[in-house]
Order: C-alpha cells, then structure tokens, then sequence
C-alpha cells in the first residue's frame, strides 16, 4: 500500500516551537499514551527508558502510557508503571532525564480503571473493584457504589500521584478522564446511576472529576501544567456520547477548567471528523471553542485505520490534509502520535523530512514487536 500521508500537504508549521499553557515545546507533536504492560511489578526498567528515548527526539511532548495511582483499586495488571513507591519514581526519574536530554518535556497519565478492573488481578488482588454505581457500561454489577469517603481517598490519592510526578521532575500531568475508565464512569450517565449529588444531571456526574482536577491543582500549585484527557467513547462503546450537542459539552468542560484543567487532551477514533451535525468542527475544536483552553489532538493519524476498525476507510487515516486543515483553522495546538510511533519510532523525523514513503506503517500483526 503506498503511503500517502503528505501529498502536497504542507505540515512544518508542525514543526516550530510553541508554548503550552506555560511549558515550551520544541513542536507540535506529542506521543499519545499507550499501555504497554513492560515494568514488572510496576518498576520502569532500563527497557522503558529505551522505549521513550528512541522517540524523544522528534517529539515536543511525551505522554507516558497509563500509570496506577496509588490506591488498592485502581489496576488490573503487576506490569503497568506505578507513580508511587521509591523505585518506580527512580525509574522514572532515569527516563525523565534521558527524555529531557533530547529536548522533549514528559508528563504521566495518571490512571484508575475503576469497573474495569478485573476481580481478583493485581497488584492488590484482594481490592474491590469500586466505581460510581457498581456496574459496568453492560450494567454487570461489578462491585458496590463508592462512599464519598472512598471518593475523597481516591481524590487525594490522584493528588499525591501529581505531588510524586513533580517531585520527580516531570513536566506536568494528565489525568485519565476518558474511554469508560472511573473519571469518565462518573460522567457517563450510562454508568453513573447514582442518587445524591454526584448523579444525575451533567454538573453533578461532572462533580467528582473537577474535584479530583481541584485535588490536584491544589497539591501542585498554580503553575504546574494539568492535562485532562476527555472522549466521547468507551472501551467496547465506540459510538457512545457522553455530549450530545455543544451546550451539554461545555456543561462537562468548563467545570473541569474551574477546578484547575490547563490542556484538554480529546480523544477521538478518527481526527479530524466533524462531532456534531451543522458544523465542520471537530471534537477538539468545539473543545477549545468552549473552554479557551489549548487542546491535544489525536486519532488515528498516520495509521491506515482507526483504533479498532481494521476494515475501514484508510484514505482519510493516512492523509494528513484534513488534519492541517483543522489546524489552520485553530481548532487544536498539538497533534498526538500513538500507533504510528510504535511501527516507527522516526514518524515525526521523516513527515518533517517530507520523505513519507521511508515511514516504516503500523500493523496490528506487528504491534507486539514493535515497542
């Protein structure tokens, strides 16, 4: 298949520099996190920093795969990183500084899976698994209802998890709020059936992330970057809707900007497709149209089809003319890189190079030997 992700297409504006809510970045480009369950017993190991380093070069921003905070519930794998214990921060600290030698900032993805933990899993196979109503987004009862004072633990234990990413020297951090993990299980009203007042209407299923947001914001302090990851769909729900039309959105976003949300992080199966009938802007696009708030853009881009959706349309994946397009008209200031990053870790290098047809594309069948 010949790869026709330039085709003319102008993407050096990409290329320059830029600030991001305070924090200078070398360009425009940003590794999306993707789990890849390599730190055994949650210990980045000389391997990570690897893994990072031969994609540091080319990257503004880096954005780790998914990172267990500490609390007993939050994971169902020994193998994803921890942010906590002196020698998971250790080995971050060796990755930080490899990734910061090269001229690209790093930020964790702080993450708890909430119903979609696995009964029994480590690494505290004896934790519950706890979410806003007890089930999942198929309305399997999974678990019970969190008390609000399990919520504020867990508030706090995303607090602690930021307070330890600074500590270590990373460049801010993003908080998972989306693909139906426990942020986005409290917003969804699919998984949310709660009665009190972190149910029912949006700005209160919305409650519980902003306080999380404000947790943290209060623990870093003003000026340290936060990043809130948001989508639309779910794991296994890819045509669910968190919004449905742009006032439901902002009713989601702007409480979340309140509490302290500098970057939103959107999310989508494929960049850049308009979210809402009657207009042409993308997901992102509305995002910032809303908030103000710079946003990261991502999906699918330079991949032959979106996440899982083998057999879809290819040509609009690989074109970056839709993508550019929506950048010339403001709608996002980072384009994130994820599966195109595995398959070839130069990506950025030859789009810059304007050699695409030396870019190394992404398969599935080759995704385990390509880390």
């Amino acid at each position: 298949m010949a790869v026709s992700l330039l085709d003319g297409v102008d993407v050096s504006p990409l290329s320059e520099p830029l600030e991001l809510a305070g924090l200078p970045l070398q360009n425009h480009y940003a590794m999306a996190p993707m789990t890849r369950q390599f730190a055994i017993d949650g210990v980045p190991g000389e391997d990570v920093v690897a893994y990072y380093t031969r994609r540091a070069p080319s990257l503004g921003l880096i954005i780790t795969e998914g990172v267990y905070i500490e609390e007993p519930s939050a994971g169902t794998s020994a193998n994803v990183p921890h942010i906590y214990g002196e020698a998971a921060l250790d080995g971050w600290k060796a990755v930080i500084e490899s990734v910061h030698g090269l001229g690209a900032k790093i930020i964790p993805q702080l993450w708890h899976l909430g119903a979609a933990r696995q009964a029994g899993a480590p690494p505290v196979a004896e934790a519950p698994v706890v979410s806003p109503s007890g089930i999942d987004g198929q309305g399997n009862i999974v678990g019970d209802p969190l008390s609000k004072a399990q919520m504020a633990n867990i508030a706090q234990a995303f607090a602690q998890a930021a307070l330890n990413a600074q500590k270590t020297g990373f460049d801010g951090v993003e908080i998972h709020g989306a693909h139906g993990y426990l942020l986005d299980q409290f917003m969804w009203h699919v998984t949310n059936r709660r009665s009190d007042e972190y149910g029912g209407p949006i700005e209160n299923r919305v409650r519980f992330p902003a306080e999380v947001v404000a947790a943290i914001r209060k623990a870093v302090g003003p000026d340290y970057p936060i990043v809130f990851r948001f989508s639309q769909w779910k794991g296994g729900a890819y045509d669910a809707r968190l919004a449905g039309d742009p006032r439901e959105l902002e009713a989601y976003l702007l409480p979340l900007a309140e509490a302290g949300v500098d970057i939103f992080h959107i999310s989508t199966r494929r960049f850049p497709v308009a979210e809402f009938p009657g207009a042409s802007l993308s997901l992102a696009g509305w995002v910032k149209q809303l908030t103000g708030k710079p946003t990261i853009a991502v999906g699918s881009v330079g991949v032959p089809y979106a996440f899982h959706d083998e057999n879809g349309p290819q040509a609009d994946n690989l074109s970056l003319a839709r993508v550019m397009e929506a950048y010339t008209r403001g709608e996002f200031d980072v384009l994130a890189v994820g599966r195109a990053l595995l398959a070839d870790p130069y990506f950025v290098v030859k789009l810059s190079d304007g050699i695409p047809e030396a870019i190394n594309l992404y398969t599935k069948t080759a995704e385990e030997v390509l880390y």
